[in-house]
């Protein structure tokens, strides 16, 4: 799982669950495991983790020699609609598990027991990234923990390298191995074995494709490519199991070990290991694979090949169930591809016309959105929020109209059925798979039968004449049935028998297996050969036969009604999915393929010792140590220290040097976190001045804020200043008032006080007429901002906030309120966007020559080196081409136009441990007037620039930014004037 993920579960809980449900959090202890539960209705799978961690954790120990310091955390949570887990050895071994079923979509993640898999898989991350040599130890032991890095402090990021080195590595390298000892530890059942892998690289060489190198991998192949994210786990997998296969077990552990005489970084050590460096390897593994995948292609060619015609002229990336209008010859589907966001399509079988109808808010992964149609009011019914928990919506094709129907329903899997318009779906919530039915109007869901953990229902369809309901069925064992159920019976709650078994696929999953307008037969996809087949299922005679002999894949068959000889299938490609014509017959025969994973467990036999027992349940009792609520406070513990450097505005508007140290300490599960800094500076400051003191405390949705003569890293590098003189302490209370992604609206409040000023705390270059003020706050913040697959940042959306400042001066109150809204729009041109931003404000206070009643603006607002948002010329206090704060006023009205033009990526600029990855180019222009009411005082100025980003990778994973801008300012009556700016964002 990405790491960001696991960021955002820990952020998501800290801003979405305040004290009331924290209170529902409860911990329960081992010698080994600190496991925290976020609901009591967790409690049943306690038995299950605890024997499935302590399993993992003793293969582990065994195969790498390892032994934790200290109890790892393990959070159990239900926010995703399907499960998912991550794992971070900072600051602390942390793991998290969406307890959910997992997805089963083209079965590119096969798996038995997801608690079980989880946790095989996420214990080899911490074990990989956490064990250390004496050197490590030295580095933990001298910064008093594990560093993460923090923007605020960059030196931080050497210190994490000392102390956690391998924690610097590319997602493929984690999670390569990661997956290759999850598949064996599950007893050969995972990705090292998955047919879904072995189609996406057979289908590279077949369409003689780019197989990315081990640089271009990181910087585009998982950014542009439509699968995203998931080649890290393609590549990783597979080059790990060439290793595997080419060189053994050992080697490959070796490399992954980090063991005394063992290199820091990954490559280092791959070449410490092999002797040769991983670009060479990288490249004599496509050459290997290359050979593989033509020895299957010729064993798929044995047999004669099932035609396809493409029924568009390009690849729909992602696609979801597709469905077949034969009143107007339109195929309706959800698709997702690199460039433009999610939407629901219709395509025109004949012309291969496509046509957008709808943004799919929250298009998720490779299945999209869950999708079903009513052909009789040309409905379409479909999720979106899909990642979390889904909402339910209705889009009528005649109108336009779209409605939500059931916010936060959890269900998918969507199955109209035509006798009496209702949805069918499959409800996911506490782990559990809950079939439900949803009656006309769809404004409230049903619950039809609730499956025994461990138990999946997934890829439903009804009959055309409503009688019976068909669907995939997977269990705890791996084992994969087409499976069917009475409708009138489910309906009654007369039916309480297990669905009805139509077909035991072993281990491979029958997938989108839908009945034929006729209702005689079912028409589906499955692995059975190794190969994603189309296969026609008899419900009379009960036989299956194969239609299709696939060279790559196919996948989500469509019978189109009044067409018996014709079937739409979607041929997976390189390039996403292609909507294709097959003929609906029966082939002679089906090839089989070799898999990588078979040959490594009969060359490399010791493999198939790795598999770990069952959970054993009635252990747990005797491994519990403590059990109890979960309180933040009692778990709070020094996460590292270490030595920083600041700096300070002196007199002359300079800055000193400062050194000092910086704390962090935090509770387990990162919801109360406290960092204090501590620098002091000599020079020409006058002795007042020269300590500096920082500290913030941050508790679910309250935050407390002190400094003393603050100083910043940041402060040493540019013209942006955010050290001040003077003391200040702040109290801040924030949350979400609304929480459905890509949709926020958050609250913030806040009150301080400041004394010793020398300028103001907003704006560096106004100076304070007074020493002591009180300030206040609070504003209102929406967002619904979206980004296609491969962009570099938010494409469309929008954005507003209200806010409502003040500050109190020797008994004057100063007010002023602002509104600032932002729209963006995704042009034709893929990743192009144009952005308007408009704002404006006031002072409320009838004394508006005060500075404490003025807005001030200037500048293009990036720091020398810099830490913040690398566009700041879109902030509302800055104005390219004139310097900072040199125009204000006590009222304002500011727009901007910005247009993005396409990014340019990358392929392979640099090497491992440092490239570029793309470089993006902003045009804008500006306009502002102040002082409106007052003529004597208005200036209105207009402006325009550009901006170059161009995002460099280090250590891996560490993103930075080189920016450069130009732009030139025009006030009505005066010179123009210009400047240039320079930045380095360091994370």
């Amino acid at each position: 799982m990405p790491r960001l993920r696991y960021l955002a579960v820990l952020v998501s809980i800290g801003t979405c669950a305040p004290a009331a449900l924290a209170a529902q959090f409860q911990t329960l202890e081992t010698g080994d495991v600190r496991l925290v539960l976020t609901s009591p209705l967790q409690a049943y799978l306690v038995p299950q983790v605890i024997g499935s961690f302590e399993n993992a954790l003793q293969f582990h120990r065994r195969l790498f020699d390892y032994t934790p310091r200290g109890r790892i955390d393990v959070l159990l949570h239900d926010l995703w609609h399907y499960g998912n887990a991550g794992a971070s050895p900072l600051p602390e071994n942390h793991v998290t598990v969406g307890i959910e079923p997992y997805g089963h979509d083209y079965e590119s993640a096969p798996a038995q027991e997801r608690m079980t898999s989880s946790l095989n898989h996420e214990l080899a991350h911490i074990v990989t990234t956490d064990k250390a040599t004496a050197s490590d130890r030295f580095y933990r032991a001298l910064f008093f923990g594990k560093v993460t890095p923090s923007a605020d402090a960059p030196l931080s990021m050497l210190y994490g390298y000392l102390t956690t080195p391998r924690w610097y590595a590319p997602r493929w390298y984690l999670e390569g191995i990661a997956v290759y000892l999850e598949t064996w530890m599950n007893g050969g059942v995972g990705r090292a074995i998955g047919p879904y892998d072995e189609m996406v690289f057979r289908t590279l060489v077949r369409d003689s494709a780019r197989i990315y190198d081990v640089v271009g991998l990181e910087s585009e192949g998982t950014t542009i490519d439509f699968q995203v994210g998931t080649n890290s786990y393609l590549y990783g997998t597979r080059f790990v199991s060439y290793l595997a296969l080419r060189y053994g077990d050992d080697s490959l552990l070796a490399w992954f070990n980090r063991s005394a005489g063992s290199r820091r970084y990954f490559s280092s050590q791959f070449r410490h290991v092999y002797g040769r460096s991983l670009e060479a390897e990288w490249s004599r593994w496509t050459l290997w694979e290359r050979a593989w995948q033509d020895t299957n292609l010729a064993a798929i060619r044995r047999h004669p090949t099932t035609g396809a015609r493409a029924l568009s002229n390009r690849a729909l990336g992602a696609v979801s169930r597709a469905y077949y209008d034969s009143s107007t010859r339109t195929l309706y589907l959800a698709v997702r591809y690199p460039g433009q966001v999610g939407h629901l399509v219709s395509l025109d079988v004949a012309s291969g016309k496509l046509r957008n109808l709808r943004e799919v808010m929250g298009a998720a992964g490779q299945y999209v959105t869950a999708l079903a149609f009513d052909p009789s009011s040309r409905t379409l019914f479909y999720t979106t929020n899909n990642p979390n928990w889904r909402h339910l919506v209705s889009l009528n094709l005649t109108t336009g109209h779209a409605e939500t129907l059931i916010r936060d329903a959890r269900i998918g899997d969507l199955a109209f059925n035509p006798r009496d318009s209702s949805l069918w779906g499959v409800r996911h919530d506490n782990g559990f798979s809950t079939l439900v039915r949803i009656a006309r109007p769809w404004r409230a869901w049903h619950q039809i039968r609730t499956l025994p953990y461990g138990r999946d229902l997934f890829d439903l369809d009804i009959a055309p004449d409503g009688s019976t309901l068909i669907g995939s069925m997977s269990d705890v064992s791996g084992s994969e049935r087409l499976v069917s159920m009475d409708i009138a019976g489910l309906v009654a709650g007369t039916d309480t028998s297990p669905p009805r078994d139509l077909f035991d696929f072993g281990n491979w999953s029958p997938a989108n297996f839908v009945f034929s307008p006729d209702g005689r037969s079912l028409y589906g996809s499955s692995y059975y050969s190794g190969v994603s087949n189309i296969f026609r299922y008899d419900l009379a005679t009960s036989d299956i036969a194969p239609l299709s002999n696939a060279e790559t894949g196919f996948f989500k068959p469509v019978p189109l009604a009044g067409r018996t000889d014709s079937l739409v299938v979607f041929r997976y490609s390189a390039r996403g999915f292609i909507p294709s014509l097959i003929a609906n017959q029966a082939v002679d025969s089906v090839s089989a393929i070799r898999f990588l994973g078979h040959e490594i467990a009969a060359r490399r036999p010791e493999v198939q010792s790795w598999m770990v027992p069952p959970a054993a349940r009635a252990t747990t009792d005797s491994l519990t140590t403590r059990t109890g609520p979960y309180r933040a406070l009692g778990q709070i513990k020094l996460d590292n220290a270490y030595p920083v450097v600041e700096g300070y505005q002196d007199a002359n508007g300079g800055s000193t040097v400062a050194g000092g140290v910086r704390l962090n300490v935090s509770d387990r599960i990162g919801t109360t976190a406290l960092d204090v800094t501590a620098s002091y500076s000599g020079g020409a400051l006058g002795t007042s001045q020269r300590l500096h003191l920082r500290a913030n405390v941050r508790s679910w949705n309250w935050h407390v804020a002190a400094a003393l003569n603050p100083a910043d890293f940041y402060d040493l590098f540019g013209p942006t200043k955010t050290s001040r003189k003077g003391y200040s302490l702040a109290l801040e209370r924030s949350g979400n008032l609304v929480f459905d992604e890509p949709r926020q609206l958050w609250y913030s409040l806040q009150v301080a006080g400041y004394g010793g000023l020398a300028t103001l705390p907003e704006y560096q270059g106004v100076l304070a007429p007074f020493e002591r003020l009180v300030s206040f706050s609070g504003s209102l913040e929406y967002t619904s901002l979206r980004r296609s697959l491969g962009a570099v940042d938010d494409e469309l959306g929008t954005t507003w906030s209200l806010a409502l400042r003040g500050n109190e001066v020797s008994g004057l109150l100063y007010p002023r309120a602002s509104l600032e809204v932002a729209k963006g729009v995704l042009l034709p041109l893929d990743h192009a966007s144009l952005w308007f931003r408009a704002a404006a404000g006031a002072a409320l206070s009838d004394n508006r020559t005060s500075p404490f009643a003025n807005f001030f603006f200037g500048g293009f607002g990036n720091n020398w080196v810099d830490h913040r948002d690398i566009q700041q010329f879109r902030a509302t206090a800055s104005f390219p081409g004139i310097d900072i704060n040199s125009v204000g006023g006590a009222d304002f009205a500011k727009a901007q136009l910005q247009w993005v033009l396409p990014p340019l990526r990358f392929r392979r600029v640099g090497i491992p441990s440092c490239y570029l990855r793309w470089a993006d180019l902003s045009l804008f222009t500006t306009g502002l007037i102040t002082d409106m009411r007052d003529t004597a005082l208005r200036r209105t100025l207009v402006g325009a620039g550009a901006q170059l980003d161009i995002r460099l990778i280090t250590l891996s994973h560490l993103e930075s930014t080189v920016s450069t801008g130009f732009a030139v300012a025009a006030e009505r009556g005066g010179p123009p004037h210009s400047q240039f700016m320079f930045s380095f964002k360091i994370m």
